[in-house]
């Protein structure tokens, strides 16, 4: 079987790998959007096999019930305004585990390399000499498109696509909001719930219309997934009507509009879109 997959009777791939967990090795792995069927069989796998296991905030039940009974596990969730462990006692803990000779999945939400501190760690596992491994999980931004029923880019809409940090937490870091107002690409800010409003003034400040299509995806492909449709001269006023909680995504750009008439949003919104 291609990818050293394995097959059952019926010729079926075997969602259990031939690879193994190394000991004295760290896996990055990203767990998804939090809907436990879009986790990757290799991370699953490596969930399985991993001697320990460090873990974010925003992993869910569904996905931790996968580590079997007596491994190892270790909580270094962050949440707005509260680091439970700082990041560089996260990147401690890691090198201290694969020294034990252990094998080690550090499991974040989403994708490791979007947004994750991925970096921070990889730095730390390098200066340690310690091994590392990269596994790609689904990022909320493709999470959210597809709970919504649209794409990212389209031909008729958008031929770029822009991941963006709303943190702004950086001296000086204040977004090049002419840079990000244009109307042939789609924005995508991660974290920024609490900027809703200074990210429709600048971007309306910038030149983009009054009336260009934003949307809110909150806790995207989870049951309890909530979304709001509007405008960037509205949407303030909406998410003050109808509060969202986080993590929430924001997704600006025509492909929006495409919401109202996709057959696949109406699957998933119900009653959960305003």
């Amino acid at each position: 079987m291609p990818g050293g997959e394995r097959a059952d009777a019926r010729g079926t791939p075997s969602t259990t790998a031939t690879g193994r967990c190394r000991p004295g090795t760290v896996y990055l792995v990203g767990a998804g959007s939090g809907d436990v069927e879009l986790l990757t069989l290799k991370a699953a796998r490596l969930l399985r096999e991993a001697d320990a296991v460090v873990y974010d905030r925003l992993i869910g039940d569904d996905v931790l019930t996968l580590i079997p009974p007596r491994r190892e596990r270790y909580y270094v969730g962050k949440a707005r305004g509260r680091h439970s462990v700082p990041q560089a006692e996260i990147g401690a803990l890691l090198v201290r585990l694969a020294r034990e000779g252990k094998s080690v999945v550090r499991l974040k939400g989403g994708d490791p390399g979007v947004f994750g501190r991925m970096g921070e760690e990889l730095a730390a596992l390098g200066a340690a000499r310690v091994p590392a491994e990269i596994v790609p999980g689904i990022t909320a931004a493709s999470a959210a498109a597809a709970s919504l029923g649209i794409p990212l880019t389209d031909r008729a809409h958008a031929q770029q696509l822009r991941l963006v940090t709303a943190q702004l937490c950086r001296e000086g870091g204040e977004p090049d909001w002419a840079s990000l107002a244009r109307t042939d690409e789609t924005l995508v800010f991660y974290m920024g719930l609490s900027k809703v409003e200074a990210i429709c003034a600048g971007l309306r400040g910038a030149g983009l219309a009054d009336d260009w299509p934003i949307m809110l995806v909150a806790n995207a492909s989870l049951p309890e997934q909530a979304a709001l449709t509007g405008t960037l001269a509205d949407m303030p006023g909406r998410l003050a009507a109808s509060p969202l909680p986080s993590p929430c995504l924001i997704v600006v750009g025509s492909v929006v509009g495409m919401v109202e008439h996709s057959p696949a949003a109406a699957v998933t919104l119900g009653a959960a879109m305003t």
